[in-house]
């Protein structure tokens, strides 16, 4: 099928190579946001969708919107059978769903009709979920209800965090895309409409959502580290400045009061509603991560203080 391929981060790049090299599929385009600001220097870059495609020979079209007039008719000059989503990260509007045949496929990362939105993966390792998965489905004008493809499945491991669970992700995903697409072209493939109960919804987690909250228990703060790495970053604050933290683990049977600091030469014990945790890395504002033993040979936190 000629393809015109939607996505924008990483994420979506092994779908985007699986389909490049695919002998049964064409990229003949792909859709990704404008160039933006990025890096310390907040130099403007391309996508890593727009890069991988300017490499492959690829055009590149990078609409403001997917309703501009311009993009519209660029897409009806290609003519795509079918145009694969992977975290592009805009709406479309019903005028481009309309133009290829087979319509929008959306590769999502969760098993749809849980976890619709902006950060499933994040929501899934957030709420406790044992297992979650990708979904392939027909992109509809409601957000993420349209019809199943298919869906592999994976499960959240007790060290995950958001960006290796989504790296494991988006390889097995990748596959199902090619096999969605293989289905769809051959016609062997049926869409089948998402259950209506199971409803759960992802928004993106802000950075005041990452703030941790010392008083929950040990086990939710363990969640909410590893669902905001790499991103936004779950934090909290020492003497009036920002603290990030890494991944940390519950060091069960030791106890202290909500957010007070137990520092030996080597490691950092915080205190939660339950169980201390252990922390690993940190970053103090603007320093680099380091360990947060070596955070704490540098601040030497007094007697009985806390993370605020």
């Amino acid at each position: 099928m000629r393809l015109v391929f939607a996505g924008t981060p990483e994420t979506a790049l092994p779908s985007l190579r699986t389909l490049i090299d695919s002998p049964r599929h064409d990229v003949v385009a792909v859709v990704t946001r404008p160039d933006a600001q990025s890096g310390r220097g907040r130099k403007v870059h391309p996508s890593p969708v727009a890069e991988l495609a300017e490499e492959a020979g690829i055009e590149v079209l990078r609409p403001q919107k997917a309703g501009d007039p311009a993009f519209l008719d660029r897409l009806r000059e290609l003519a795509p059978d079918c145009c694969p989503v992977v975290a592009y990260g805009a709406l479309l509007p019903q005028v481009a769903l309309d133009v290829p045949r087979h319509g929008w496929i959306n590769l999502h990362f969760s098993i749809l009709p849980a976890w619709r939105g902006a950060a499933p993966v994040q929501h899934a390792i957030l709420h406790g979920d044992e297992i979650t998965g990708a979904s392939t489905f027909q992109i509809v004008k409601e957000l993420d209800a349209g019809p199943v493809y298919g869906v592999v499945t994976e499960e959240i491991r007790a060290s995950d965090t958001s960006g290796t669970l989504l790296e494991r992700l988006s390889i097995s995903g990748a596959g199902l895309l090619a096999a969605t697409l293989d289905g769809v072209e051959d016609g062997t493939l049926e869409a089948r409409p998402q259950p209506a109960d199971g409803v759960t919804i992802a928004p993106k987690i802000s950075v005041a959502d990452a703030r941790v909250d010392w008083t929950k228990p040990a086990m939710h703060i363990d969640r909410l580290i590893r669902a905001c790495t790499p991103g936004p970053g779950a934090w909290t604050e020492f003497r009036g400045q920002r603290v990030k933290l890494g991944a940390a683990r519950v060091a069960e049977g030791e106890r202290s009061a909500p957010g007070e600091i137990v520092a030996t030469k080597t490691t950092v014990l915080v205190g939660t509603a339950t169980d201390a945790l252990l922390l690993g890395e940190v970053q103090p504002q603007g320093k680099r991560v380091m360990q947060a033993g070596e955070w704490a040979r540098g601040v030497r936190p007094e007697a009985k203080e806390s993370f605020t």
